[in-house]
Protein backbone atom coordinates (compact mmCIF):
# COMPACT_ATOMS: atom_id res chain seq x y z
CA UNK A 1 0.00 0.00 0.00
CA UNK A 2 0.96 3.68 -0.45
CA UNK A 3 2.70 5.25 2.40
CA UNK A 4 -0.18 7.37 3.33
CA UNK A 5 -2.13 4.31 4.38
CA UNK A 6 -1.74 3.57 7.96
CA UNK A 7 -2.96 0.51 10.04
CA UNK A 8 -4.92 2.24 13.07
CA UNK A 9 -6.05 -1.35 14.46
CA UNK A 10 -6.60 -4.99 13.43
CA UNK A 11 -8.90 -7.50 15.04
CA UNK A 12 -8.44 -11.31 14.71
CA UNK A 13 -11.62 -13.44 15.93
CA UNK A 14 -10.20 -15.84 18.80
CA UNK A 15 -11.09 -19.41 19.29
CA UNK A 16 -14.11 -18.90 21.01
CA UNK A 17 -15.74 -17.03 17.81
CA UNK A 18 -17.35 -13.38 18.23
CA UNK A 19 -20.40 -12.04 17.40
CA UNK A 20 -18.99 -8.63 16.95
CA UNK A 21 -15.73 -7.05 16.02
CA UNK A 22 -15.37 -3.61 17.27
CA UNK A 23 -13.18 -0.55 16.39
CA UNK A 24 -13.28 1.93 18.99
CA UNK A 25 -11.72 5.41 19.51
CA UNK A 26 -11.06 6.13 15.69
CA UNK A 27 -8.33 8.81 15.51
CA UNK A 28 -9.68 12.13 13.68
CA UNK A 29 -5.76 12.29 12.48
CA UNK A 30 -6.68 10.93 9.02
CA UNK A 31 -8.72 11.72 5.75
CA UNK A 32 -10.31 8.74 4.95
CA UNK A 33 -10.86 5.25 5.97
CA UNK A 34 -10.26 1.70 4.66
CA UNK A 35 -11.95 -1.11 6.60
CA UNK A 36 -10.29 -4.71 4.84
CA UNK A 37 -12.81 -7.62 6.43
CA UNK A 38 -11.51 -11.04 5.79
CA UNK A 39 -14.05 -13.15 7.53
CA UNK A 40 -15.85 -16.50 7.93
CA UNK A 41 -18.83 -17.58 10.30
CA UNK A 42 -20.24 -20.72 11.39
CA UNK A 43 -23.60 -21.03 9.38
CA UNK A 44 -23.70 -24.17 7.78
CA UNK A 45 -26.16 -23.36 4.69
CA UNK A 46 -26.13 -21.08 1.72
CA UNK A 47 -22.80 -19.64 0.48
CA UNK A 48 -22.59 -16.74 2.26
CA UNK A 49 -23.97 -14.97 5.74
CA UNK A 50 -24.36 -11.10 6.13
CA UNK A 51 -23.32 -8.71 8.25
CA UNK A 52 -24.43 -5.64 10.00
CA UNK A 53 -21.93 -2.30 10.06
CA UNK A 54 -22.91 0.27 12.52
CA UNK A 55 -21.18 3.08 13.56
CA UNK A 56 -20.72 5.34 16.34
CA UNK A 57 -23.67 2.73 17.76
CA UNK A 58 -26.25 4.37 15.70
CA UNK A 59 -28.67 2.02 14.11
CA UNK A 60 -30.73 4.30 12.08
CA UNK A 61 -30.64 6.87 9.17
CA UNK A 62 -28.84 4.48 6.99
CA UNK A 63 -29.69 4.04 2.75
CA UNK A 64 -28.20 1.50 0.57
CA UNK A 65 -27.94 0.91 -2.71
CA UNK A 66 -26.36 -2.07 -4.00
CA UNK A 67 -25.77 -4.39 -7.22
CA UNK A 68 -25.56 -8.01 -6.12
CA UNK A 69 -24.46 -11.19 -8.41
CA UNK A 70 -24.24 -14.84 -7.74
CA UNK A 71 -24.76 -18.14 -9.95
CA UNK A 72 -25.76 -16.06 -13.29
CA UNK A 73 -28.23 -14.39 -11.27
CA UNK A 74 -27.65 -10.42 -11.03
CA UNK A 75 -29.86 -7.83 -8.81
CA UNK A 76 -30.15 -4.88 -7.78
CA UNK A 77 -32.06 -2.68 -5.32
CA UNK A 78 -31.94 0.40 -2.85
CA UNK A 79 -33.37 0.10 0.76
CA UNK A 80 -33.46 1.74 4.08
CA UNK A 81 -32.17 -0.21 7.24
CA UNK A 82 -31.11 0.31 10.54
CA UNK A 83 -27.38 -0.89 9.19
CA UNK A 84 -24.47 -1.12 6.61
CA UNK A 85 -24.70 -4.12 4.58
CA UNK A 86 -21.32 -6.09 4.19
CA UNK A 87 -22.25 -9.52 2.43
CA UNK A 88 -19.36 -11.16 2.33
CA UNK A 89 -19.02 -13.63 5.58
CA UNK A 90 -17.89 -17.19 4.27
CA UNK A 91 -19.77 -19.94 5.90
CA UNK A 92 -18.26 -22.85 8.12
CA UNK A 93 -19.07 -25.90 5.53
CA UNK A 94 -16.62 -24.33 2.80
CA UNK A 95 -14.06 -24.01 4.15
CA UNK A 96 -13.82 -20.10 2.79
CA UNK A 97 -13.39 -16.59 4.34
CA UNK A 98 -15.15 -14.16 2.48
CA UNK A 99 -13.75 -11.21 1.70
CA UNK A 100 -14.69 -7.14 1.82
CA UNK A 101 -13.56 -3.34 1.73
CA UNK A 102 -15.39 -0.50 2.60
CA UNK A 103 -14.21 2.93 1.74
CA UNK A 104 -14.93 5.69 3.85
CA UNK A 105 -14.22 9.40 2.73
CA UNK A 106 -14.42 12.33 5.07
CA UNK A 107 -15.38 10.71 8.09
CA UNK A 108 -14.90 13.77 9.96
CA UNK A 109 -16.54 16.09 8.04
CA UNK A 110 -19.40 17.73 8.95
CA UNK A 111 -21.72 16.50 6.04
CA UNK A 112 -23.45 13.09 5.62
CA UNK A 113 -21.15 10.17 5.35
CA UNK A 114 -20.50 7.46 2.20
CA UNK A 115 -19.73 4.27 2.33
CA UNK A 116 -18.30 1.70 -0.95
CA UNK A 117 -18.24 -1.40 0.06
CA UNK A 118 -17.16 -4.29 -2.43
CA UNK A 119 -17.64 -8.00 -1.13
CA UNK A 120 -16.72 -11.37 -2.93
CA UNK A 121 -17.77 -14.78 -1.74
CA UNK A 122 -17.26 -18.22 -3.34
CA UNK A 123 -18.34 -21.73 -1.74
CA UNK A 124 -15.67 -24.12 -2.60
CA UNK A 125 -18.90 -25.75 -4.55
CA UNK A 126 -20.72 -26.03 -7.88
CA UNK A 127 -23.42 -22.79 -8.32
CA UNK A 128 -21.67 -21.25 -5.20
CA UNK A 129 -20.33 -17.75 -5.70
CA UNK A 130 -21.40 -13.76 -4.55
CA UNK A 131 -20.18 -11.05 -5.24
CA UNK A 132 -21.74 -7.33 -4.18
CA UNK A 133 -20.87 -3.59 -4.94
CA UNK A 134 -22.99 -1.48 -2.24
CA UNK A 135 -22.84 2.35 -1.57
CA UNK A 136 -24.43 3.58 1.45
CA UNK A 137 -25.06 6.81 3.11
CA UNK A 138 -25.38 7.48 6.89
CA UNK A 139 -27.07 10.67 7.34
CA UNK A 140 -25.73 11.78 9.98
CA UNK A 141 -22.94 14.74 10.53
CA UNK A 142 -20.99 13.36 13.41
CA UNK A 143 -17.39 12.40 12.75
CA UNK A 144 -17.25 8.64 12.55
CA UNK A 145 -15.54 7.55 16.31
CA UNK A 146 -16.32 3.42 16.17
CA UNK A 147 -17.51 0.98 13.76
CA UNK A 148 -19.31 -2.35 14.96
CA UNK A 149 -19.00 -5.67 12.64
CA UNK A 150 -22.16 -8.10 13.34
CA UNK A 151 -22.72 -11.47 12.04
CA UNK A 152 -26.08 -11.48 11.39
CA UNK A 153 -29.22 -13.69 12.73
CA UNK A 154 -27.35 -16.13 15.46
CA UNK A 155 -24.09 -16.99 14.35
CA UNK A 156 -20.29 -16.01 15.00
CA UNK A 157 -17.50 -15.01 13.01
CA UNK A 158 -15.18 -18.45 13.78
CA UNK A 159 -11.49 -18.02 14.84
CA UNK A 160 -9.03 -16.11 12.42
CA UNK A 161 -11.68 -13.88 11.02
CA UNK A 162 -10.11 -10.66 10.59
CA UNK A 163 -10.71 -7.02 10.27
CA UNK A 164 -7.83 -4.18 9.34
CA UNK A 165 -8.99 -0.49 10.15
CA UNK A 166 -6.78 1.91 7.95
CA UNK A 167 -6.46 5.70 8.31
CA UNK A 168 -5.63 7.44 5.14
CA UNK A 169 -4.04 10.81 4.48
CA UNK A 170 -4.68 12.62 1.14
CA UNK A 171 -1.42 14.79 1.74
Amino acid sequence: MANTYKAIATVTVGSGGADTITFTSIPNTYTDLLLKVSTRSNRSGGVWNADEVTVNGSSTSYSHRFIEGGDGIVTSSTNAAGYINLNSTGLLYTSTFGSSEIYIPNYTSSNNKSFSTDSVNEGNQANGVYSSLIASLWSDTSAITSITLTCRGVYEYVQYSTATLYGIKNS
